[in-house]
């Protein structure tokens, strides 16, 4: 065995066998698969980063909707037909919002009267229905367990 590799390394030594050997192929897999490994874990955060930021985006215009429709509506409370109506049956048209945020892998949006022709926005957590929060700034997001 000994005599065999020897002579294969003078093979080798001389440029008469060309290519890697099993072993050096099988440290680059393994070196490959640790660095692969490496990418994926740093990147598992990313996701649950976007979605916070995605219902942060969504709150914050769905706030801002709803504050525009009260302005020029104070005597209607708003609903999520009258904010996205294209032609509203109120005396100022909207919509106030194009669509109404459709994130249902990760959060809802929903909106409900709350007295004197006002609205509370709440967010729920699709994936666990009992975290609900009033939207009251971006906290809300992560107060229903986004991350």
């Amino acid at each position: 065995m000994i005599s065999t590799y020897q002579r294969l390394k003078r093979r080798r030594d001389a440029g008469e066998i060309d290519g890697f050997t099993l072993i050096e192929l099988l440290i680059v897999i393994v070196v490959l698969g640790i660095l692969a490994a490496v990418v994926i874990f740093a990147l598992g955060g990313i996701t649950g980063k976007s979605q916070v930021a995605a219902c942060q985006a969504d709150g914050a215009t769905l706030s801002t909707a709803i504050a525009a429709f009260h302005a020029s509506n104070p005597e209607n409370t708003p609903t999520q037909s009258l904010l996205t109506a294209t032609t509203s049956p109120l005396k100022t048209g909207g919509p106030y919002v194009q669509a109404w945020p459709a994130a249902s892998d990760a959060y809802t949006f929903t909106i409900a009267a709350s007295g004197n022709h006002n609205a509370t926005l709440t967010v729920s957590n699709t994936k666990t229905p009992s975290k609900t929060a009033a939207y009251n700034g971006p906290t809300a997001c992560t107060t229903i367990g986004l991350s």
